[in-house]
């Protein structure tokens, strides 16, 4: 190997010595020794990176270089980056590139201040090819493997391995197409060793991959990963090291995933991960028989959280928070059976900011009119703005959520990813009026568009203290029956109840376990592909509801509820749903005072299961082929109807119907 620092010292030292020569009296020296420097260094030195370093060499710090092509450190050479330089990818697509070949080096030394940016003109994602590192590490691949971008040969047997060290850097524009399978990623790191130091990289704007790891036992912590089309990051060939923390952002719709894991289980870590996205899709993805170790994960937007692509066990992915999985329906687009897809009971507060990354110039910004995320302190939305629910929007313990009279939030049409959920220790305070009531909606307002609204509470439940919502894994249940979760006036949802599987649907508004401290008046839920409303235990009481063509019950309660509902009135125009009311399991007695429920389609109307009942005070029920359904044989007299028990040959229309005509505010729309 040729050191262009020996070279300079030897041309030092023959000029000093023919200097000596000409002073002991020659005329002037006899012959005069210039070794030629490489191409290659020549360009460097004129600011332009192209061809094979065969020597070390060192860029200038602050210097702009342009790479116009290929650009290799081929094995024992090292190139050294110091912070602040520059380097300006042509956009040539996949012929311009950096490439370390196995046993050659690469030394970035950016800093916090002054980073190293390599990047197009543009930043477009797809100008230019990335970074790819070959390493002399194990890879399931074998030894000498040869890479699918440039034909590199990696691999080998020294876990070891060092190929130098990456500190602050910062890349845009990557990910040229090399062929309908193939693309460069940001950076492609090719069975690179444990001596290898990664620490603080940017990838942002890349047509494919943020940083993809083709086995070895390389690890990184501090990532940035934007808007890279395919995987942020993504991993195959038993790769087994570590990132430590990250955070990942995607506001372009289109990408593949946050996470993809292929091939054999080398059972990588991650650390503290952050990823969001406004325009949904999936976040992890694991084929074959992938899996890692994961904690400190923090998701929101996504609408499904964890696909096992190929049907590999979800056991392959351990989840040390503790996370449960909840299996989503079948996606269309399988060709296996089964329910892969799940969402995970996450935290969505965030673990990593993007505000840890103050090194990042990005253009990123998010709309403060798009509600997602976390809420954990008071937040108190403007009723002149037009909101759009992008995700799971969940008030943590200690938040409260204060949404204004008048104002109006829209909905994604993003099924059982978009919802929102006040956890137990949270508070919602609707501030909506007979003239401006609060509208959240999605755009079309059909039935399963989204999920709903769900409040956690910390009264009883038969289903114990701290259970597990059939919604989201959310923990509810307590002791203590005067709980509040705030208060809800003039509320009107529409297009809920999206499916999440065969089993489990999200309702309009559903109460775990609510206390009788909060307050829920003025409810309209409309076109639901579940229930109107459920409540799971809890002792909360709601007045004046309005529910129309809710595809389940528009009444549903379970574990013991015993509140009392005041003036309800239910219609039934469109055939299929289930029942007005459906009690559920023990009988905690709830009341009903002023209940109209009127069908055009026939169908249920209340029904009672196992030893559930209630008290029902003035009814009126028209239109309904069996008013009455103990469905599996429970007492009549656990229902008390007008002061005698239930009958199921009773015409029940005996009482006052409640009147809406005067609830101008319980149809309105976005």
């Amino acid at each position: 190997m040729k050191k262009s620092v020996f070279k300079f010292l030897n041309v030092v030292a023959f000029s000093f010595a023919t200097l000596l020569l000409t002073n002991c009296g020659n005329e002037e020296p006899s012959i005069i020794i210039d070794e030629p420097q490489s191409e290659v260094i020549e360009n460097l030195k004129a600011g332009v990176m192209n061809g094979s370093l065969e020597e070390d060499f060192t860029l200038n710090a602050n210097a702009i270089y342009n790479l116009n092509s290929s650009f290799i450190v081929e094995s024992g050479a090292t190139l050294t980056i110091p912070a602040g330089t520059k380097i300006q990818a042509t956009n040539g697509g996949t012929s311009v590139y950096i490439a370390v070949l196995r046993g050659g080096k690469i030394n970035i030394e950016g800093t916090s201040s002054n980073p190293v940016v390599m990047s197009s003109a543009s930043g477009n994602p797809g100008d230019w090819g990335g970074l790819t590192i070959c390493g002399n590490a194990t890879t399931t691949a074998g030894v000498d493997a040869e890479a699918e971008v440039g034909g590199f040969i990696y691999g080998g047997t020294n876990d070891t391995d060092n190929s130098g060290s990456i500190n602050y850097l910062v890349i845009k524009g990557t990910g040229a197409q090399i062929s309908l399978t193939s693309q460069y990623n940001g950076v492609s790191l090719y069975a690179v060793g444990s001596g290898t130091s990664i620490n603080n990289v940017a990838v942002i704007n890349g047509s494919d991959d943020g940083v993809e790891f083709f086995g070895g036992t390389v690890s990184v912590s501090n990532l940035y990963l934007e808007n890279n089309e395919d995987d942020s990051i993504d991993w195959t060939e038993g790769w087994n090291g570590t990132v430590n923390t990250a955070y990942i952002s995607h506001t372009k719709s289109g990408f593949s995933t946050v996470f993809e894991g292929d091939k054999e289980n080398g059972n990588p870590k991650f650390n503290n991960v952050t990823a969001i996205s406004t325009v949904g899709g999936k976040a992890l993805q694991f084929k074959l028989q992938s899996g890692a170790t994961i904690s400190g994960l923090s998701l929101s937007g996504y609408d499904v959280d964890l696909d096992m692509k190929d049907g590999g066990e979800t056991s392959n992915v351990v989840f040390s928070d503790g996370y449960n999985l909840v299996a989503l329906a079948t996606d269309d687009e399988m060709t296996v059976s089964g329910n892969y897809f799940y969402t995970l009971n996450t935290t969505v507060v965030p673990s990593v900011n993007a505000s840890d990354f103050d090194w990042v110039e990005s253009n990123l910004s998010f709309d403060s009119s798009v509600l997602q995320g976390a809420v954990t302190t008071k937040v108190t939305l403007d009723a002149s703005v037009s909101y759009k629910l992008n995700s799971s929007y969940i008030v943590q313990d200690g938040g409260e959520l204060v949404i204004p009279a008048g104002t109006k939030i829209e909905a994604r049409n993003g099924g059982t990813g978009v919802y929102i959920a006040v956890l137990k220790g949270g508070k919602i305070d609707i501030q909506g009026t007979e003239a401006n009531p609060v509208v959240i909606s999605s755009a079309s307002a059909n039935a399963g568009d989204w999920g709903g609204l769900t409040i956690c509470g910390d009264a009883t439940t038969t289903a114990g203290v701290d259970a597990e919502a059939e919604v989201g894994g959310f923990i509810y249940g307590g002791t203590n029956d005067a709980d509040n979760s705030g208060s809800i006036k003039y509320l009107v949802i529409r297009g809920t109840g999206a499916q999440i599987n065969s089993e489990s649907q999200y309702n309009g508004i559903s109460f775990y376990a609510v206390g009788s401290g909060t307050t829920v008046e003025n409810i309209s839920v409309i076109d639901g592909a579940d229930d109107g409303v459920e409540f799971f235990g809890g002792t909360v009481s709601a007045s004046n509801l309005y529910l129309e063509n809710n595809e389940d019950d528009s009444v549903d309660w379970t574990e013991g509820w015993n509140g009392t509902l005041t003036n309800t009135y239910i219609s039934h125009t469109v055939a299929g749903f289930s029942t007005a009311f459906e009690g559920d399991k023990a009988n905690g007695n709830p009341k009903f005072v002023n209940l109209t429920a009127i069908s055009t389609v026939g169908g249920t109307g209340l029904q009672f299961k196992k030893t559930s009942g209630g008290t029902i005070t003035n009814i009126w029920l028209e239109g309904y082929t069996d008013n009455i359904d103990m469905k599996d044989g429970g007492d009549l007299s656990n229902v008390q109807i007008d002061g005698a028990d239930a009958s199921t040959t009773a015409d029940y229309k005996t009482g006052t119907k409640v009147d809406v005509s005067t609830w101008s505010w319980k149809s309105k729309g976005l």
